[in-house]
């Protein structure tokens, strides 16, 4: 034992050993702390720690179960050891305490071993040839311990090199005569040895001298020790043996002499290489090796090389196919295994070259002649890397490397083609590309330029893998064929543009290469992927050289493989055509040509100057270009009229005429590319139209013709396009082209009919020249001149040639026929526009040929059907429009059938919406049309009108809102087109203004009706049906979707608008008021106006303005046809407007319904009752019933009362109303007009009045039960039951009748039910339901009647509830309901109920106790009845029921705050007398309400007790209850502010008495005890007046809940205890000590901690003689004894404490004692 420096006996070594067992503790927590204190107190005492660690060591792993981590703390001590203190001795025993551990089994480096390890590692930091000995020991026999003890060795060599190398020799010395018996599982481990010993030589070198050490005999050791190795080892069957053993030996490499390495080198070569046919790590050791050597045998300044270049062909062969292999998938550190083995190729190749660089040069440009993919691509990453590095050596070799490069170019592997152009950018930075081998070079670049995206999928062209070269020293790559060239062709070609553009911009050298050789680029078909390069390129040298412009013109006319200016432009003109090409494709062009302006006519260079800026702005924003569906056809007329334009300024018939030749040519260029042909079609059909010469043109337009691919749709329209450019100027031309083709299409309609049984392929083709011809046909009468069309188009329809067109059967060809007659059609048009007016022959006949086309055929067997159709019938909608439009007038039968066959397409899903929408535009333009173009006279047109809205209103009332928005969308055109009819300002097409059109039919109609009043013209309002067309749009107007809401206004306006226009019938009996009506009308509009500006405007304001509107705008009539028709548009499937129609009828009848008539009223009723009985969501029937309330209210009472009761009757007789879905709605409406303001009286005065006409039932009426019988009376059956049926519902429903008729005896009823509630859940206790559920039902029918909706509520939800707390709590919920409610009514109540509790039924007397005690809190104003209610709380805190003494008291403290002061004194004398009681939830009552009560109490009141309160509350803060010690701990805080004054001494002694127990419960197990003793610590802080306390409390650790946290503000919080109340130490001593007992384990964990700091921070001896050594000594009791892991760890943590402690100096020099030390192991180990 050893004694302290104050005097007191610490078993500091028991301690110490305690901890060391406690290593083995099953606790990983327990573990951790135990650690920490030994790894802390080793550094204190290591020769004790040593001590203890080396007792439990003796047993091993198999008396011990955690020998790593008594070799880790072991480790510790060791290095803490003072060299002084590194008794050899003693170290000797702990090395061979760890040796005979390491050797006691068979294991490799587990855990405990290598701690064990860690312990010798560290004896030997002090004691190195100890270290060794024990070491060297175990290395002079044959043991498994041998390589454990080799493995020690290397670790000691890896820490600590200095001492290490000079002791190399004696090592050595032991290692090499075992070294041959060494088996293969073990050599890795002694391979790896050597290494770390070489490499710590290396270290060594680099501060002092190695030579010295190095001496003869280390030398041949080294020597012996590498033979072995290289002669054995590295020819072991075990791969991970070879591969240790080549690690190391290129360590050793560096160390033999040379002339053992010169003779290894034959040997250890063939070794390493031997390596790469293993995987990628095994490849990147063999590297690393193979450069050390290298550098050893090439490098060396103590002689020269030691192998000639032929020596190192077979190295660099086998190097070469290493480059290939890349693996992204293993990762070590920033960069791939693949890669770092990469960059140790080329370091070896760059060492080789440093000394051979010619034959180095000619080595690899032979790999690169034998096109083996492996070596070529090796020796090409090679010549890249080296020739930045030799580029002065390898300089007059650039011949023959060009000569090499370009026998590569034809290389088909990816790998191959990405790296041979990254060399021709290295190449030409170095100037090595000159003259057409430069040029050809440039090529190569600009043809993988050119791969598209397409070619990335190309299983040919992305080809990865590596053949394998079959040769000798190849690897055998099967295995890393996925992963060798890892090079997509995208990723080639970015590399190609990047490679180009470099050259280009970097390098002015080549400029004279890439100018004018660029040029030639652009033409070859197989280039057109790379033209934006080439354009951007071409631009650059431009750039640079345009003070050159001339030079430029002299060097592209001074060589004739340059292409021409004619093809430069007619290529680039046609590569225009996609705006959204990669690298901005069409930027490029133009700029080039920009550029490239003086190649062409002089006149040309000002127009593009201005002209092309705006054509780059509009491709510029890509993104902003894709928004706009019609971009390409857009940028396509761009380019077209770009080129007339060009060709107008030009004026050069002959360069015209050249630049025709040239696009004539260049068709070969597209022939698979059907969208350039397509504009190429245009372009040359622009240029002709500029042509005069007729035979030219007839000539060109049979070859666009023959080169045109018709089967494709873009081609033919392309050609289609151009026909009609050339007609333009060639009319006559074009159509004798056309008739020929007709005529010689081959087959006859007959033959076509044959060719459906013969040959489909036939047909196709038939198919494709008949769409193309109508095509051109639409066309040529497009582009044609108005003065000569009309006989063409007569011709063309009116000998029926088009219907040779019409038999066509795939879609896209209907699709171009269709197009073709809306053609025909729009020129009809167009020569009307112009002043030329003719009808169209055989109208109707067309009509019917598109009609037929948009149909489906039967046997279509094209890839997406659906998509195909609804574009051919979005063409067929627009033709049809377009046919519609022109004279003559529509039949009745054609439009009928033309509408049949279109408005089915309202119901078209939404998707594609590209093809959609646009079809859906179509068919609304149709429908005006026939709108307008239909009827003779006013009364005609309002008819059709009416009719199409008809069959619209589907569509517009539909559950689907694409629908909705289309239905409304076309109501609002029509309705715009008739009121411009019926204004006469707008022709039948909608032109505005005069127009032709309009004087055409303004004529016609003046001819017709000249003689007829204009009421023959004009429909009558009457015949708009404003009634019935008004409730159907009003709903919309309420609509989800805005734009619904709004063109539903839009078209509430054109009705009104129109109306307010019309003539009035002269037997019309509705009067209309016009200036209100135009007044509303204006309100409408400006709502409307609003609207369009904002549509984010509150849609139920808008609304209520439209309805408003509209009931003024209706007359009579049509009010009472809304309002008949009210019932289905309530029944709206969208709510929202559902919701809008009841509103709308409400604001009618609450308005107008003065207006209306016995029947309507009558009328109205069963409507809207129709409307409740279908609308299926309960909110609508809420709302409806409302509707009909308000009509009740508007109207007479008594007509909508009988029909209710009528409705409900008939119900009951007729359906179960009780398994009605959704419930029952007449009993609904009983509810509603129970609600109802002022119905709610009217109506039971009704029921009355028809339950008054006869007696009641006999007996009581069962809920729901029909079957009673009946006395005879007056009323039919049905009725009565009806009207029981209402009166049921009325005091259920909460109305105000039922308020009212219980108003006198309210507070009886509530008194009685609230006890009787008591009484019943006393019978449920023993079983009996029935009386509870029976009362529930009353009260919850008493609730609804008397509007307390809540207090049903709450009965619904815990009414059922038998326990005592909950169905006690139910009626505290109800009396605070009911004093929120009607606060007037609870004296009265509180009266009654105050003297039940003196009743002797036990559940009353708590009833009325829960009762009381919660209206108490409602008493203010109450006067002599709250002393009343105060003197029976009090008298009954004694009661015998504790559930009566606790509601009592939690009345007492609920009484209102302003005359709480009066009862403060009986409260607190209550509460006082209650801490004590001996039920626990009465206490837990007790101190809330002390916490309370507190809050406002006066001094005066608490100070007389104030001493017994916090006695109290200290002794309650050990309640096993957490809630009572959360609660007794805040109300400790709250007493806080009482003890001032004369009563501070006092309550001080309180606060430091519990002061201990505050801080041990900051870390309770549970959170709220934890925040109480926190904010009680705060509030008691100032009367402690403690300088720093606050800063303390503010900290983050304070607030924390983790463990860490909390001791270090114990840390802290003592030092401020021993700093300002070091007299008080001694108390706090004393209580923490008591704590060590307390039941919860973490408050004995957190009093061992804070009385551990008290005792290490304290400098106080008598403090430290009294508490130290006890305090100690329970630690190590407790350590043993204890089951709670949380308690081990805080004492193994606390004896740490204790141990460091500055108070205890003298066991820092204690040891332990052998007798003890066994004593107290064979003790610890018989407790484990």
């Amino acid at each position: 034992m050893a004694s302290s420096g104050s005097g007191n006996t610490i078993p500091a070594p028991e301690a110490v050993q305690l901890l060391v067992l406690s290593l083995a503790d099953e606790s990983q927590l327990v573990r951790d702390a135990s650690m920490a204190s030994l790894k802390d107190i080793a550094h204190l005492n290591p020769l004790l720690v040593l001590d203890c660690c080396s007792s439990v060591s003796r047993g091993g792993r198999r008396r011990f179960g955690n020998m790593a981590g008594v070799f880790q703390v072991m480790a510790v001590a060791i290095r803490a050891l003072d060299k002084n203190d590194a008794d050899s001795t003693e170290m000797a025993k702990l090395a061979k305490i760890a040796t005979a551990e390491m050797i006691s089994s068979k294991e490799l480096y587990a855990d405990w071993q290598r701690a064990a390890a860690s312990v010798l590692v560290a004896i030997g930091s002090h004691l190195p040839d100890l270290m060794m000995e024990e070491l060297f020991f175990h290395l002079s026999g044959q043991s498994s311990a041998l390589p454990a003890m080799v493995q020690v060795l290397a670790d000691f060599a890896s820490a600590d090199a200095i001492q290490f190398a000079p002791r190399l020799k004696g090592v050595l010395s032991r290692v090499l005569p075992i070294l041959g018996n060494v088996r293969d599982a073990h050599r890795p481990i002694f391979a790896n040895a050597f290494k770390c010993w070489c490499q710590a030589c290396c270290q060594y070198s680099v501060d002092l001298p190695l030579l010295p050490i190095l001496d003869s005999d280390v030398m041949s050791f080294l020597n012996s020790a590498f033979e072995l190795l290289l002669r054995v080892w590295a020819t072991s069957r075990d791969l991970k043996v070879r591969t240790s053993t080549v690690e190391a030996l290129g360590q050793m490499v560096g160390l033999i002499t040379r002339a053992q390495l010169k003779l290894a080198i034959p040997r250890l070569i063939p070794t390493i290489l031997e390596l790469y046919k293993k995987d990628l790590d095994i490849a990147y050791v063999a590297t690393c090796s193979l450069h050390n050597l290298l550098n050893a045998s090439l490098l060396s300044e103590s002689g020269p090389p030691l192998l000639d270049f032929e020596d190192l062909t077979v190295v660099l062969s086998t190097l070469l196919p290493v480059i290939c292999i890349n693996n992204d998938n293993k990762e070590r550190s920033d960069f791939s295994v693949g890669l770092k083995t990469y960059n140790e190729v080329q370091h070896c190749f760059l060492t080789v070259g440093l000394v051979y660089p010619e034959d180095l040069f000619v080595f690899l440009l032979n790999k690169c002649r034998l096109k083996e993919e492996p070596l070529t691509f090796g020796a090409l990453c090679v010549l890249k890397h080296l020739l930045p590095r030799l580029s002065e050596a390898w300089h007059n070799k650039r011949p023959s490397l060009i000569e090499a490069v370009k026998q590569l170019l034809d290389e088909q592997s990816l790998g191959v083609r990405k790296v041979i152009s990254e060399l021709i950018v290295v190449m030409a930075s170095h100037c090595f590309l000159v003259g057409p081998s430069g040029e050809l070079f440039i090529e190569y670049l600009v043809r993988h330029c050119a791969i598209s995206d397409k070619e990335r999928n190309d299983p040919e062209s992305s080809k990865e893998g590596f053949r394998s070269t079959g040769t000798k020293y190849a690897l055998p790559y099967s295995r890393y064929e996925v992963k060798i060239g890892a090079v997509c062709p995208i990723e080639l070609r970015a590399i190609c543009e990047k490679g180009l553009l470099l050259v280009t911009i970097t390098i002015p050298e080549m400029e004279h290469i890439l100018w004018p050789f660029l040029l030639k680029m652009i033409i070859p078909q197989a280039y057109t992927g790379a033209i934006a390069t080439v354009c951007r390129c071409i631009s650059e040298l431009c750039r640079h050289r345009s003070s050159y412009s001339n030079l430029m013109l002299t060097e592209c006319k001074a060589r004739l493989d340059i292409p021409s200016p004619e093809e430069v432009l007619a290529r680039l003109i046609v590569l225009l055509h996609d705006p959204l090409a990669r690298e901005q494709q069409a930027t490029q062009i133009l700029t080039v040509l920009c550029y490239l302006a003086p190649l062409f006519p002089k006149n040309i260079n000002l127009f593009w100057q201005d002209e092309i800026p705006k054509m780059k702005a509009y491709v510029s924003d890509t993104e902003d270009l894709k928004q706009d569906p019609s971009y390409q056809e857009t940028w396509d007329d761009m380019i077209i009229n770009f080129l007339a334009e060009s060709l107008d300024v030009i004026q050069d018939p002959d360069w015209v005429i050249s630049l025709g030749n040239t696009f004539a040519k260049q068709y070969e260029l597209y022939k698979p590319d059907d969208e350039h042909s397509a504009l190429l079609h245009r372009c040359l059909g622009m240029l002709l139209q500029k042509v005069d010469d007729r035979a030219y043109v007839r000539e060109n337009i049979d070859l666009m013709y023959k080169q045109a691919n018709i089967a494709c749709p873009t081609n033919r329209i392309g050609l289609a396009k151009a026909m009609g450019l050339v007609a333009a100027s060639h009319l006559d031309t074009v159509l004798e082209k056309l008739k020929d083709i007709l005529d010689n299409v081959g087959q006859s309609i007959f033959q076509r009919f044959l060719s459906l049984f013969s040959d489909k392929a036939r047909m196709d083709d038939s198919d494709d020249i008949h769409a193309a011809l109508a095509l051109m046909y639409g066309y040529a009468a497009k582009y044609a001149p108005s003065t000569v069309i009309e006989a063409r188009i007569n011709a063309l329809v009116g000998t029926n040639m088009l219907s040779r067109l019409l038999h066509v059967r795939h879609p896209i060809a209907k699709q171009a026929v269709i197009t073709a007659i809306d053609l025909l059609g729009r020129a009809v048009i167009n020569a009307s526009e112009s002043g030329i007016s003719f009808p169209l022959k055989r109208r109707d006949q067309l009509l019917d040929y598109i009609l037929t086309l948009m149909g489906r055929d039967e046997d279509e067997g094209f890839a997406d059907p659906s998509l195909e159709l609804l574009r051919t019938q979005a063409l067929a909608l627009s033709a049809c429009t377009t046919l519609v439009s022109v004279e003559p007038k529509l039949t009745i039968e054609t439009r009928n059938h033309v509408m049949k066959a279109t408005l089915g397409f309202f119901a078209l899903p939404n998707d594609p919406t590209d093809v959609v929408n646009p079809l859906i535009d179509n068919l609304i333009t149709l429908l005006c049309a026939i709108l307008l173009t239909s009827g003779e006279d006013g009364r005609s047109r309002a008819e059709q009108l009416l009719h199409i809205l008809r069959q619209i209103d589907q569509y517009v009332s539909s559950p689907v809102e694409s629908q909705r928005v289309r239905g409304c969308r076309a109501v609002n055109e029509m309705l715009i087109k008739f009121r411009n009819l019926c204004a006469s300002g707008y022709c039948t097409l909608g032109c505005q203004g005069s127009c032709t059109h309009s004087k055409q039919f303004d004529h016609a109609l003046s001819r017709n009706f000249s003689n007829l009043p204009s009421a023959f013209v004009l429909p009558s309002r009457d015949a708009l049906c404003l009634g019935d067309r008004v409730i159907v749009y009003l709903p919309r107007c309420a609509d989800t979707n805005s734009e619904v809401r709004k063109i539903s206004a839009q078209i509430l306006d054109q009705f009104f608008s129109v109306s307010l226009s019309l003539p009035k019938p002269v037997a019309s009996s509705s009067g209309v008021d016009l200036e209100s009506s135009y007044s509303a009308l204006s309100a409408l509009e400006d709502v409307i106006a609003i609207l369009r500006r904002d549509a984010s405007i509150d849609p139920s304001e808008v609304f209520n303005r439209i309805v408003s509107s509209v009931c003024i705008l209706l007359t009579k009539d049509e009010l009472v046809a809304t309002l008949h028709g009210c019932s289905m548009a309530i029944c709206d499937k969208v709510k929202q407007s559902a919701e809008g129609a009841i509103q709308a009828v409400i604001e009618f009848v609450s308005k107008r319904g003065n207006e209306l008539r016995e029947t309507d009223i009558s009328r109205t009723t069963q409507s809207l009752l129709s409307a409740t009985v279908h609308v299926s969501e309960k909110f609508l029937r809420q709302e409806t019933l409302g509707a009909i309330s308000s009509l009740a209210e508007s109207t007479s009472t008594k007509i909508v009362f009988n029909e209710v009761l009528a409705a409900a009757g008939r119900d009951i007789v007729s359906k179960d109303i009780s398994r009605l879905r959704g419930g029952w709605p007449m009993q609904d409406a009983f509810y509603a007009f129970s609600q109802h303001t002022i119905l709610s009286f009217l109506f039971l005065e009704h029921i009355i009045s028809v339950l008054n006409q006869m007696p009641l039932y006999k007996g009581e009426l069962d809920k729901g039960d029909s079957n009673t019988n009946l006395i005879d009376g007056q009323v039919d059956n049905d009725i009565l039951q009806a009207a029981i049926f209402a009166l049921t519902a009325f005091f259920r429903g909460g109305g105000k009748v039922g308020k009212k008729a219980v108003e006198q005896s309210y507070s009886s009823v509530l008194a009685t039910l609230l006890l009787q509630l008591g009484s019943c859940h006393g019978l449920a206790t023993s079983g009996q339901q029935e009386p509870l559920l029976a009362l529930l039902v009353a009260f919850q029918a008493f609730c609804e009647c008397v509007g307390d909706l809540e207090m049903g509520k709450i009965l619904a939800r815990d009414g059922e509830q038998n326990e005592n707390e909950k169905w006690i709590n139910l009626i505290g919920d109800l009396a605070g309901c009911i004093s929120i409610k009607r606060p007037k009514e609870v004296p009265a109540i509180c009266l009654n109920i105050s003297k039940s509790l003196d009743r002797p039924h036990r559940f009353q007397r708590e009833a009325a106790a829960a009762a009381v005690s919660e209206f108490v809190r409602y008493s203010d104003g109450f006067g002599s009845l709250l002393e009343q209610m105060v003197e029976a709380l009090c008298r009954h805190v004694s009661d015998d029921s504790p559930t009566v003494r606790r509601l009592c008291l939690r009345g007492l403290v609920q009484i209102p705050s302003i005359h709480v002061l009066r009862y403060t004194t009986e409260i607190l004398g209550v509460i006082l007398a209650l801490l004590d009681d001996s039920d626990e939830s009465v206490q837990s009552t007790a101190v809330s309400c002390l916490l309370m009560v507190l809050e406002s109490s006066p001094n005066d009141a608490v100070e007389p007790i104030l001493l017994n309160l916090s006695v109290r509350l200290r002794n309650l803060q050990v309640c096993m209850n957490t809630r009572i010690r959360a609660n007794a701990f805040a109300a400790f805080g709250s007493l806080s502010n009482y003890g001032v004054g004369a009563q501070r001494e006092t309550f001080l002694e309180q606060v430091h008495a519990a002061l201990p127990r505050l801080v041990l419960h900051l870390h309770d197990d549970d959170p709220s005890v934890r925040q109480a003793c926190r904010n009680t610590l705060k509030r008691i802080a100032p009367a402690m007046e403690l300088e720093g306390i606050f800063a303390l409390f503010n900290t983050h650790y304070f607030n924390s809940d983790h463990r860490s946290d909390y001791e270090d503000f114990v840390r802290d919080l003592t030092r401020l205890f021993i700093q300002h109340l070091a007299p008080r130490i001694d108390t706090y001593m004393a209580s923490i000590i008591q704590a060590y007992d307390a039941p919860w384990p973490v408050i004995q964990a957190n009093a061992i901690y804070f009385s551990s700091c008290l005792l290490c921070l304290s400098d106080d001896q008598h403090i430290s003689a009294l508490y130290y050594t006890q305090v100690f000594a329970m630690l190590v009791g407790k350590m043993s004894r204890s089951t709670d892991a949380i308690v081990r760890a805080t004492c193994s943590s606390a004896l740490g404490l204790l141990l460091k402690s500055t108070n205890s100096l003298s066991w820092r020099s204690s040891r332990l004692e052998r007798m003890d030390s066994f004593r107290s192991y064979d003790s610890g180990s018989s407790k484990k």
